[in-house]
């Protein structure tokens, strides 16, 4: 990919004038970046032995992303947020940015700049920096791929095949809320609500989801610690929701899992919106991806001292599972006590 950031819009944008702006206001220099923004590629140095993690994740508007729930900055955020949350399941670092961008005729300039300010206010906290990227005309929406690299230490990369039988299975914070955040923007404005039967929701309630929603947190600080510590087995980001990221570890670990659904950490505003809407809140934590918590496996050996340790570091941590050997399958106990095979809910591209 090359580092320029080059274009080929409409001539309210200005191909160079755009690229100087972005180079001014995002590029950071650090000893590691030999080359960043201005030439055909960027080059990087990193420390010998360092193990390097690449990661990349296109997003499609009408698909990934609505332009009438969300402003430019928020889809921004978002879209490194993904990134930044798949270093965090590996254990990594994250380090490089680089984008790519099909801006549609109508796009304008101060759209773009909105869009990699949100971005960058995602990177920021974690000192990534933006080397490169590439952009182009569209003859549609938005389209937009971000890439980032990362590093980890040899040998400490956390693997979705490394659950073992016996291994306690964890999540970080709570899940469910982003796609109660997802849903309360698609409903119509509660001033327009009066003839329906929807109850009301409060607005701190309503805001923590939305915001859930629109600039989740990638938990990066607890995949180093989990990585660093040697705690977790196997680790996942919750991207596309529980039921099918945990599917993921037990086919890559050839294990099967037991899910005590009582043990899932719901928020409370996403309690009270499922009660507000009728639903089943587990059913949105299982459904629901795009919380970017961790899902991790932890050997029994290791559970005293990793609940110890995150409750010192305030790394918030729920034990919701266990796995077993591959024969048993992928099964769930309800709250009510009742046990069935957990059904594969998430979220899947072309189906």
């Amino acid at each position: 990919m090359a580092s320029t950031v080059r274009t080929k819009v409409r001539p309210t944008i200005h191909e160079f004038d755009l690229i100087r702006a972005l180079h001014r206001r995002h590029s950071r220099r650090t000893p590691s970046v030999i080359q960043g923004i201005g030439d055909d590629a960027a080059i990087i140095t990193s420390r010998a032995g360092q193990w390097t993690l690449l990661t990349t994740d296109l997003l499609t508007e009408g698909v990934h992303f609505d332009l009438r729930t969300a402003t430019m900055a928020d889809i921004g955020f978002r879209a490194a947020a993904a990134n930044l949350s798949d270093i965090a399941a590996m254990g990594g670092r994250p380090q490089y940015l680089l984008i790519a961008l099909a801006i549609p005729r109508t796009g304008t300039s101060r759209q773009v700049h909105q869009l990699y300010r949100g971005m960058m206010a995602a990177c920021r906290p974690h000192r990534v920096g933006l080397i490169g990227g590439d952009t182009s005309a569209s003859s549609g929406g938005w389209f937009l791929s971000v890439t980032l690299t990362g590093i980890v230490p040899p040998r400490k990369a956390l693997f979705r095949s490394g659950a073992r039988v016996g291994d306690f299975l964890y999540v970080t914070g709570t899940i469910g809320d982003a796609l109660a955040g997802l849903r309360l923007l698609n409903e119509p404005p509660p001033h327009a609500k009066r003839h329906t039967h929807t109850a009301a929701l409060s607005t701190r309630h309503r805001k923590f989801l939305i915001g859930r929603h629109l600039h989740p947190t990638a938990r990066v600080a607890e995949g180093q610690w989990l990585s660093t510590h040697r705690f977790a087995t196997s680790a996942i980001d919750i991207s596309d929701g529980l039921s099918g990221d945990l599917r993921h570890i037990c086919e890559e670990s050839h294990v099967g899992a037991d899910l005590d659904l009582s043990a899932l950490p719901l928020s409370p505003a996403c309690r009270a919106y499922a009660a507000s809407r009728t639903l089943d809140p587990v059913g949105l934590a299982l459904t629901g991806g795009e919380d970017y918590e961790l899902l991790f496996t932890v050997p029994p050996r290791q559970r005293p001292r990793l609940e110890r340790i995150a409750i010192e570091r305030g790394f918030s941590l729920t034990c919701i599972g266990k796995i077993h050997p591959l024969r048993f399958g992928i099964q769930a106990v309800s709250p009510h006590g009742r046990r069935h095979r957990l059904a594969n809910t998430s979220y899947e591209h072309f189906t």
